[in-house]
């Protein structure tokens, strides 16, 4: 194998052109079904009612995910990559089904939970199957490609909510979904090969306490910004926090991790990764409420709005595929610069979206560019934090740590959207509600969320602190070739994965 780093040309050259359109295309079905999500959201909130649990609809689909992350790879083990997709698939088309049909809120967050369930299936299965297939030098183009769909799901999530939204029909939206999904695993039974894991990988355990700590941390979040009272939202933070420190313990002292080993301790070179990580997802996730804010604030259709808010996802798109190929200083400078940028356009957002009398096209372009910073800042950084987590991977915990990406991401999204609902709902969004209260609660949510960027600046200082030989200098070890999902055999070489038809 090549010790050079991989080109765009490599990663559609020969068997990856069809591995890489198999796992975008998962990706860009869950990006689709986020972002027309949130497009339709405020007209689904019009006819059923359940303003209140706006941001349950993307807790619960998040909480599920994570659930659907962590199984991957016991999925992955017992059934093979067909067959895990095809699970995926049909949580994925129930859960569409469910919230094309829904009466009333409570029917809906049901949907959105199978849907979570689903995406988080496909989600984990991308980035594992990343791991599996392409050499070692590729996977900044491919984490950068697979984020990169984001940006093509930026021309159609919007555009499909925004015209059902704008002719009175958000329930087709939810059920254009399912022909979509089925036409889908027709790729994937026709490219994947079919596999079946080592029944080691599929009797081994799941961390199922350090699941259900950090999901009920997330919970009780939730939980507390359903209630407009102060005493709730900070006793549910409180009691999150608890669940934390019990998690961490939990983690540090057992077999059966949900992290690889020592990645919460305090001088883990992982552990600055995963915050970074974390932090600026935390921060992007007020752009949950943007088409809400869109449409009752600055006077925006459905359509509009939703093009808006995907300013974030396409700034992401373009930031990583600018970004992908960069080395040594650049890679410092990417991930340095992103939480700053994040940070800029969050303190731009606080103060653009809450301005409603005689907003022009002045405040709604500051808009813009704010929404535009926050994903082009973390996109900057993106493939090379991922990749990095990667080659960090303490020996024997390759394929848990590839899992472990997609559980920080998911859990700070669901930590997020939590937060943005007990912050929206401090501010006034039910209470007095209305234009007055939209713009109190686009206060609370940006400013106070920008916090979570701040504090990335300081852990991505640290991340570029540790000493890191890019993969152009690594020398020949011993290691593993993926024969198997879950199966490695120890040669000599070079690191290299690949799965064998």
């Amino acid at each position: 194998m090549s010790t050079q780093a991989g080109s765009w040309g490599d990663l559609f050259a020969g068997k990856n052109k069809a591995y890489s359109l198999a796992l975008s295309g998962g990706v860009i079905l869950h990006a689709i079904n986020i972002l027309l999500t949130t497009t339709v959201l405020p007209s689904v909130v019009k006819e059923i009612g359940g303003l209140n649990l706006y941001a349950w609809n993307m807790t619960l689909f998040v909480v599920a995910s994570i659930l659907g992350s962590a199984l991957t790879a016991k999925l992955l083990a017992a059934t093979g990559s067909r067959g895990a997709y095809g699970v995926a698939a049909f949580f994925f088309i129930g859960g569409s089904l469910i919230c094309a049909l829904a009466p009333k809120m409570e029917i809906m967050l049901l949907g959105r939970t199978l849907q979570g369930l689903g995406g988080g299936f496909l989600f984990a299965l991308c980035y594992s199957m990343i791991y599996a297939i392409f050499d070692e030098r590729l996977w900044p183009r491919a984490m950068a490609l697979i984020s990169g769909m984001w940006g093509l799901a930026t021309l159609v999530g919007p555009a499909i909510g925004g015209i059902f939204a704008e002719m009175n029909a958000w329930r087709w939206a939810f059920a254009s979904l399912i022909p979509v999904t089925v036409l889908y695993m027709a790729l994937v039974w026709l490219v994947l090969p079919v596999r079946r894991g080592s029944e080691a990988s599929s009797s081994s355990k799941l961390p199922v306490a350090q699941l259900f700590l950090l999901i009920s941390a997330v919970l009780a979040v939730s939980a507390g910004s359903s209630s407009v009272q102060l005493t709730w939202n900070i006793a549910g933070l409180l009691l999150a926090g608890v669940l934390l420190l019990l998690l961490v313990y939990r983690e540090l002292n057992s077999d059966t991790r949900l992290l690889p080993q020592g990645a919460l301790r305090l001088h883990s070179p992982l552990l600055p990764l995963y915050c970074t990580m974390a932090l600026l997802i935390i921060g992007m996730t007020s752009e949950t409420f943007v088409p809400y804010f869109l449409q009752i604030l600055h006077g925006q259709t459905p359509l509009i709005s939703g093009y808006l808010a995907a300013l974030v996802a396409a700034g992401w798109t373009v930031a990583e595929i600018c970004s992908a190929g960069w080395q040594a200083r650049g890679i410092r400078r990417a991930i340095l610069s992103g939480p700053v940028l994040v940070l800029t356009g969050m303190l731009l957002l606080a103060a653009s979206v809450p301005i409603y009398t005689k907003a022009g096209w002045v405040v709604l372009s500051l808009v813009c560019l704010g929404l535009t910073l926050v994903g082009f800042g973390i996109g900057l950084g993106w493939p090379h934090l991922l990749t990095r987590v990667l080659q960090l991977a303490p020996k024997g915990d390759q394929d848990l740590t590839a899992t472990s990406i997609t559980t920080v991401q998911l859990f700070a999204t669901a930590l997020g959207a939590a937060l943005a609902g007990m912050l929206a709902n401090l501010g006034g969004l039910s209470n007095p509600g209305g234009t007055e209260g939209a713009a109190s609660a686009a206060l609370w949510l940006f400013a106070v969320l920008a916090i979570a960027p701040l504090l990335a600046v300081f852990t991505a200082l640290k991340v570029v602190g540790h000493r890191q030989r890019p993969i152009t200098e690594q020398k020949p070890v011993k290691t593993s070739v993926k024969t198997e999902i879950g199966n490695p055999a120890i040669v000599t070489g070079y690191r290299h994965r690949s799965i064998a038809r």
